[in-house]
């Protein structure tokens, strides 16, 4: 039975097109859907809270999306990029709770994360390529930026080596932000579906009357519970991850060094 549900499972992580525009091969697929989802929860959560705002804090949820806020504003923002980084809070702000929540509702069960599929996470890792590229060429110019890539004070002869390992490694990080980002989200929602089958397995066969599965089953059961809250701290782990190394790399850009 398992041998059977495992491939099933893997397959349904699978983008798959829920809203094809005809024979062109194009579509909306699952996963854009569940990041317009996403979208629209950010956008009216932002609008009730800010709405909600008092100086006197008495509101739970309010008080919960602030205090993410100020997270991302004075540990990743200030304590990060430093000087001028409140011009920078507004896109890692939205990068934080975009990913926040659709990696939190990709925990429901039979939902999708829109950061588990690898084009969505291409899409927010180009979003903060380009973005401290255009702040590094607006801070130092773009020939001040070119030049910037290699570090300050290194022998002439070793500046053409160097600039070209540092911009590989620039370049390269449009890459690992998205691939870090959709290897830990899909690991660990495959990792549930698969203890969630253990589990439904031991408890069938308990039900059939194999009453010695009994104990493992409830064993299993405690187990997934474990691993679905471990799943939930990766969930928030991810999203301040791939936050504080946008602010690293926006530092980087616009830094003298």
């Amino acid at each position: 039975m398992l041998n059977e549900e495992v491939p099933h499972l893997q397959a349904s992580f699978d983008s798959a097109f829920v809203i094809p525009f005809g024979d062109t091969g194009f579509g909306i697929t699952q996963y854009m859907l569940y990041a317009i989802l996403v979208w629209i929860i950010v956008l009216a959560v932002v609008m009730l809270v800010g709405k909600r705002l008092t100086l006197v804090p008495n509101n739970q949820f309010v008080n919960m999306v602030e205090y993410g806020y100020q997270m991302v504003r004075n540990s990743i923002g200030e304590g990060t990029i430093g000087h001028g980084y409140k011009k920078h809070i507004p896109l890692l702000a939205t990068l934080f709770f975009f990913i926040l929540v659709s990696n939190f509702i990709g925990l429901i069960p039979g939902a999708k994360a829109a950061t588990g599929s690898l084009q969505i996470n291409w899409a927010l890792s180009i979003v903060a390529f380009v973005y401290f590229n255009y702040w590094g060429i607006k801070t130092h110019g773009g020939w001040g930026y070119i030049k910037s890539i290699a570090p300050s004070g290194l022998p002439a002869v070793m500046v053409p080596i160097i600039w070209v390992f540092e911009f590989v490694s620039m370049v390269i990080r449009v890459l690992t932000l998205a691939v870090r980002l959709y290897g830990n989200m899909f690991a660990g929602h495959m990792a549930l579906g698969v203890f969630a089958l253990f589990t439904s397995t031991f408890l069938i066969s308990m039900i059939n009357g194999a009453g010695a599965i009994g104990g493992i089953s409830i064993l299993w059961l405690l187990f997934e519970i474990f691993m679905y809250a471990l799943e939930t701290l990766v969930a928030f782990l991810q999203a301040y991850v791939f936050t504080i190394l946008t602010a690293v790399y926006i530092n980087l850009a616009t830094s003298s060094h």
